[in-house]
């Protein structure tokens, strides 16, 4: 009689005990494993997309000051683990808009742990509950003052209705009606915007503009919207009834 434990271990691998050569059966592979060589794909597609879709490196990259001082940093999509996009469209840069918005919900995050877990989230939210290509954003910034890659520049986005081919949207994570985001935040979106122009992604002579401007929706939040008012490149629009009001109020207290 054959060692029952070799046979066990045989069946387990080729599906049968009977000394055939055993061949491994992906089902059998573990879900760590499979988990582990789609995001080796998905590396390996992003490297041979990224040079030709905005010609930049995404890792990490330093978005601050000229000066090289400090600034914020860039992540890619491989680093807080995004999904595979279904399908990623481009348009002819520069963008000449950028929309800042709020995500409302998922709530602020301070830690880059916590960041990525709200990159995720959204991109859950947007890919497998409403259906999208993928996260809506270009890029997301978090309250650790870091910069999260979402679709990019130059990509087809899902963020703002007739803009979304030719804008780069923003997201502030978290609910900024009342509060405004912490300095460190609202200087990371500055310094994307400022890498974007510098780069070629962005028209030098963008229009800014918030979510409200262009759909009928509280985003960005009624606090961040008064602060980008102030911002250089913002723009009136008075294109909704939300927008109308808002706007205004935000002009007068600048």
């Amino acid at each position: 009689m054959g060692d029952k434990r070799s046979d066990l271990i045989l069946d387990t691998v080729s599906g049968n005990g009977l000394g055939a050569k055993p061949t491994l059966d992906v089902d059998t592979i573990p879900k760590a494993k499979q988990e582990q060589q789609q995001q080796q794909q998905q590396r390996q597609i992003e490297e041979q997309q990224m040079p030709t879709i905005c010609g930049y490196s995404q890792h990490m990259q330093q978005v601050g000051g000229p000066d090289g001082g400090s600034g914020s940093r860039l992540y890619s999509r491989q680093d807080w683990g995004a999904r595979l996009a279904k399908q990623v469209e481009h348009f002819p840069g520069p963008a000449p808009y950028v929309i800042i918005h709020h995500s409302y919900i998922p709530a602020a995050c301070f830690t880059t742990e916590d960041c990525m877990k709200s990159m995720r989230s959204m991109q859950d939210f947007h890919q497998l509950e409403r259906g999208w290509n993928d996260i809506g954003y270009s890029f997301g910034i978090g309250g650790d003052g870091m910069i999260y890659t979402g679709r990019g520049f130059n990509t087809i986005g899902a963020h703002a209705p007739k803009y979304n081919d030719k804008s780069v949207g923003i997201v502030l994570i978290g609910d900024w009606r009342t509060e405004l985001p912490p300095q460190n935040m609202l200087q990371a979106a500055k310094d994307l915007i400022a890498f974007g122009v510098a780069k070629g992604y962005i028209d030098p002579a963008y229009k800014l503009l918030g979510h409200r401007q262009v759909r009928d929706t509280e985003c960005p939040g009624g606090r961040l919207f008064e602060e980008i008012s102030s911002w250089p490149h913002f723009t009136i629009l008075n294109t909704t009834a939300t927008d109308v009001k808002s706007t205004q109020a935000a002009v007068q207290k600048v």
